[in-house]
């Protein structure tokens, strides 16, 4: 078996790559997916009147930290 360190991941909105508020590109850097596919996720949550995909935004906006 391989050493490998420890690496602890951070859930963190960047700076780069920000469309709105970077909560898809933070989720897609703690996840390691493409950014497309979470957001095509987050359209797809607000097809249906927009409340499945807005709150749980505006939640994850306020909650998770901005990058400094």
């Amino acid at each position: 078996m391989q050493d490998m360190p420890n690496k602890i991941k951070k859930l963190l909105r960047p700076k780069k790559g920000r469309l709105v508020a970077g909560v898809a590109i933070g989720l897609a850097n703690y996840f390691s997916v493409d950014v497309t596919l979470v957001r095509l996720i987050w359209v797809l949550l607000m097809i249906p009147g927009g409340l499945p995909g807005l709150i749980p935004y505006l939640l994850c906006w306020l909650i998770i930290p901005g990058q400094e």
